[in-house]
């Protein structure tokens, strides 16, 4: 990421626009929902991972505008969406959101770049789309970058487990500061990948927008649906005839060497791109490493 990044968020921040999602407590209510659209050619859609936004894609939709059409959200409780502290979050709600967003651009062909969080949206989106519960949306290809997309093999930083706690985790929420924060995630980037302090204060900034790291608590129950839904997941993406490409940061602590191990045991056919020195985050540490990974997977 380069340049001012606390400039270049407000740029993307001022680049999209916000769509109404049916709230999934069938109150009548609507989340306000950031997207943005932007360049031309087929579509690509981009799904951040936890505990960011979109702004994570943003270079990669820039390599990649000339060629593809990206579209870009804050999945609910992210970045500039709506972030309720008295809601419960779900991986299904966020896939909601995606399609909600499809349908509101008339995306009906889209290849699909996911990370983190993101990813396990688009292993529900496979299964989805297996089960013919896809609205009709046909995915051309799907690029994964770290994630837990075996479940059992993912490891929690120790931040995560106590935001993950039924009794302490909303405590540790309200506690959390930018300090702790930006040394909790320089450890998850690659010793030659490491952000400025101007890139974690945006980061901080992208968290913190409107207090919404108050409800981080809530957002990390997706480690415990990933369990509860492995049959599910794992099994969507391993019988999956959507053509897959992983890139992947093999000094991720969280789902680096130990993950990418099991991929290439589970999909050996998979093109995949095995970074040696890259940690939890391709999208920004290695972004030309994704797009080159879409241009192969997906239309050439």
């Amino acid at each position: 990421m380069s340049g001012d990044a606390m400039a270049r968020l407000e740029a993307w921040r001022a680049s999209g626009a916000f769509v109404g999602l049916p709230c999934t407590s069938g109150t009548g209510a609507l989340h306000r929902v950031w997207t943005r659209a932007a360049g031309e050619g087929p579509w690509l859609t981009l799904i951040h991972g936890f505990p960011t936004s979109s702004f994570d894609m943003c270079a990669v939709a820039e390599l990649l505008q000339a060629s593809r059409r990206t579209l870009s959200l804050d999945m609910v409780g992210f970045g500039e969406s709506d972030r309720p502290l008295d809601h419960v979050y779900s991986v299904s709600e966020q896939a909601d959101a995606v399609v909600a967003m499809w349908r509101a651009n008339g995306v009906r062909d889209t290849a699909v770049l996911a990370h983190d969080l993101g990813a396990t949206v688009a292993q529900e989106l496979l299964w989805r789309l297996a089960a013919g519960r896809l609205d009709g949306v046909r995915l051309r290809a799907v690029v994964l970058a770290n994630g837990g997309i075996f479940p059992e093999l993912h490891r929690p930083l120790p931040l995560q487990t106590a935001l993950a706690d039924p009794q302490r985790g909303a405590a540790v929420a309200a506690s959390i500061t930018e300090e702790a924060m930006s040394a909790g995630l320089r450890l998850t980037y690659g010793p030659s990948h490491q952000p400025s302090d101007g890139e974690l204060h945006a980061t901080w900034a992208v968290m913190s927008h409107g207090d919404g790291h108050h409800n981080l608590h809530l957002l990390i129950r997706y480690m415990e649906e990933r369990r509860l839904r492995a049959a599910d997941w794992v099994g969507a993406l391993t019988a999956t005839d959507v053509p897959l490409g992983f890139v992947w940061g093999m000094l991720d602590p969280i789902s680096g060497a130990h993950m990418a191990e099991r991929i290439v045991a589970e999909l050996p056919a998979a093109p995949r791109r095995l970074l040696d020195g890259v940690g939890h985050w391709p999208p920004i540490e290695a972004p030309e490493v994704c797009a080159e990974m879409l241009r192969e997977v997906d239309l050439g």
